[in-house]
């Protein structure tokens, strides 16, 4: 998939930010007049991108974002983080999720099976390849699917939930913080958290996502 024009602009600034601060740039979208920014710790790392962190990396980003104003025009700029059940948009997404479940939407409606789902057990910079398990009569088939990446109309990583917690205890924890900038003239300025919120205090092996928005 090839990044627009705009895209590369703010990824060049993200990126040694990112890498500064031990994170990965995950993905860059602009939607509108959302830019989001979607930041993702190293592949191997044991946990996710912590509340601190973006809050952190909305500060940095936004303050660039000032002094290059890559982006024409107001928009908000939002710093999340994939969360367990993440979007695969790139070849390299598909790479970096190897092993994982995931299910695959393809663009073409009239396709016999359109919807994919399995173990994602191989990705080059065009395909992907999903280990797909069908029941029979005579038992189960497990068949290798290879879809072309510019094929796929949505996918993402599917997370195997663990049993229901007991009674009395939290069905799942969200983090959020809001971080509200002003905007003088053309200058964008960035603003600091304000305001964070958590719910629930169960642990899962990543965080759901973490967003950061500020507006610009």
């Amino acid at each position: 998939m090839t990044e627009t024009p705009l895209v590369q602009r703010v990824r060049a600034v993200v990126e040694p930010i990112a890498t500064d601060l031990d994170l990965d740039v995950y993905d860059i979208e602009q939607r509108g007049g959302t830019l989001r920014v979607t930041l993702d710790t190293r592949p191997g790392s044991p946990g996710g991108v912590d509340l601190d962190q973006l809050a952190l990396a909305t500060r940095l980003i936004g303050r660039e974002l000032d002094h290059t104003d890559p982006v024409p025009g107001k928009y908000t700029l939002e710093v999340t983080s994939p969360g367990v059940e993440r979007a695969l948009r790139t070849p390299a997404h598909f790479q970096r999720e190897i092993g994982k479940s995931v299910t695959v939407r393809l663009a073409d409606v009239t396709a016999e099976q359109r919807r994919i789902e399995g173990v994602l057990v191989a990705a080059d910079d065009r395909t992907a390849t999903i280990r797909v398990t069908t029941s029979k009569k005579d038992g189960a088939e497990i068949l290798d699917r290879v879809v072309e990446i510019a094929a796929i109309d949505r996918a993402r990583t599917v997370f195997e939930w663990g049993p229901q917690p007991k009674p009395g205890k939290a069905t799942g924890a969200r983090k959020t913080a809001k971080a509200t900038g002003t905007k003088t003239a053309d200058k964008k300025t960035a603003g600091a958290a304000t305001a964070a919120e958590q719910t629930g205090s169960e642990t899962v092996p990543h965080p759901v996502p973490e967003t950061i928005k500020e507006s610009s």
